[in-house]
């Protein structure tokens, strides 16, 4: 069996997240062939293009943890009706120098958690926008705006209702499917494959 390596981002920087609870909870009823690691993206400064000419480490390190995953997964709350800051700004790092996007054509799910009746529903419809423009495959069914009970989860990400669990392993199972056929499809020698050795 294949293992794929998915790096995962929490998009709050706050210690209580239920974002990151419920990162937790994914990674427990994820498939035994998603290996996940998570990609930090607090200690990243502000960017700005004039960094470009000569990238920092920090920045070069996060870029190369995205380069070293399969697949993508933004697990994020919603500011504002859009993308936390902090989430939006590791975005623009891991996209730039101009040339170098390091999402490009890497299989992306999104997933949020909030405590109102429309999840993250509106940050999740500007991610797509953010994800096509990167050229990052993205899973578009089933969605995921999860209305966060405390009484559900347990801090350690533990599922404590049952159909909670069932929707969040349903996810998961998706997800993984979709990350395979992904890869599967952008292999080299691949049919459509626009290698030239392979394109003739």
């Amino acid at each position: 069996m294949a293992t794929y390596k998915i790096g995962y981002f929490v998009g709050s920087l706050a210690s209580g997240s239920i974002n990151r609870i419920l990162s937790k909870a994914l990674i427990k009823v994820a498939p035994e062939d998603l290996e996940f690691t998570e990609i930090p993206i607090g200690n990243l400064p502000l960017y700005n293009s004039d960094f470009d000419a000569d990238f920092p480490p920090v920045g070069l390190a996060f870029k190369e943890a995205i380069a070293a995953s399969d697949g993508l997964l933004f697990i994020s709350p919603e500011y504002n009706r859009s993308i936390p800051g902090a989430l939006k700004n590791a975005i623009d790092w891991g996209s730039r120098p101009w040339g170098t996007n390091s999402f490009a054509r890497k299989p992306t799910g999104i997933v949020g958690a909030s405590p109102g009746g429309i999840g993250t529903a509106v940050m999740q419809s500007s991610m797509r926008s953010v994800l096509s423009f990167l050229d990052a495959p993205q899973l578009n069914a089933p969605e995921a705006y999860v209305r966060f009970d405390p009484e559900a989860f347990g801090n350690d990400g533990e599922v404590k209702d049952p159909a909670t669990e069932t929707f969040l392993r349903h996810y998961m199972d998706e997800y993984c499917a979709f990350v395979q056929r992904v890869l599967a499809a952008t292999a080299p020698g691949h049919i459509g494959d626009s290698d030239p050795d392979t394109a003739k």
